[in-house]
C-alpha cells in the first residue's frame, strides 16, 4: 500500500505543479499580448481562473497530506502531546464531516446543471470545471485519514514543512553562533 501513497503524492505534486507553470505561462502570454501587441486572447483569462481554481483545491489536499494547512495550535502546544493528537483527531472528524457534505453537495449541484451552461469564451460545459469540488474534497478527506493514521495508529507525527525549515534555519544559526563564540573566545 505504501507504493500507492507515493504514487498519489506524486500525482498530486505534479498536477499542482503542471496547472501553476500553465496558468502562470498562460498569463504571462496575455500580458505580452496586450502590452507589446495591443491585443487581447480572451479565453486565456477564463482558463487561467479555472487552473488557477483547480490548482488551489489540489494544492489544498496536497497541503492536508504534508500537514501544513492552516490550523490554529497554540493551544495544542501547551497539551502534553497525546492528549494534543487526539483533540487533533476530533477537529480533523469535524473536517471529513464538513467534506462529505461538501462533496454531497457539490455532486448536487453539477448533476443540476444543462449541458447549456457553459464557460462563457472557451464554451466548455461548466459541469467538467466543477468537478475540481468534488475531486479535490474527496482527496482532502483521504489525506486527512492517512494523516490520522499515520498520527494515531503508526505513531508518526508528519511535520508542516514551513515549520520543519524554520527550525532547521534557528538550528543552523545556532550552530553559526557556536562557531563565531568558539572562534572569538580564543
Amino acid at each position: 500500500m505504501s507504493a500507492f501513497w507515493k504514487h498519489l503524492d506524486h500525482l498530486e505534486s505534479y498536477i499542482c505543479r503542471a496547472l501553476l507553470a500553465v496558468f502562470v505561462t498562460l498569463l504571462f502570454v496575455q500580458i505580452v499580448a496586450r502590452q507589446i501587441f495591443g491585443f487581447s486572447i480572451t479565453w486565456i483569462e477564463e482558463l487561467s481562473v479555472i487552473l488557477f481554481v483547480w490548482f488551489a483545491y489540489f494544492g489544498a489536499s496536497y497541503a492536508a497530506r504534508m500537514s501544513a494547512h492552516n490550523r490554529v495550535t497554540f493551544h495544542l502546544n501547551m497539551m502534553p502531546r497525546k492528549a494534543a493528537r487526539v483533540l487533533e483527531a476530533i477537529g480533523d472528524l469535524f473536517w471529513i464531516i464538513f467534506n462529505v457534505v461538501f462533496i454531497w453537495q457539490a455532486i448536487q449541484f453539477i448533476s443540476r446543471l444543462k449541458p447549456f451552461v457553459k464557460a462563457q469564451t472557451l464554451g466548455w460545459e461548466m459541469r467538467y470545471v466543477y468537478m475540481a469540488l468534488p475531486i479535490a474534497f474527496a482527496l482532502m478527506t483521504i489525506r486527512i485519514l492517512q494523516v490520522n493514521y499515520l498520527k494515531l495508529v503508526k505513531g508518526i507525527d508528519p511535520r508542516d514543512p514551513d515549520k520543519v525549515e524554520v527550525e532547521e534555519m534557528l538550528e543552523l544559526a545556532a550552530d553559526e553562533q557556536r562557531a563565531y563564540e568558539r572562534e572569538h573566545k580564543k
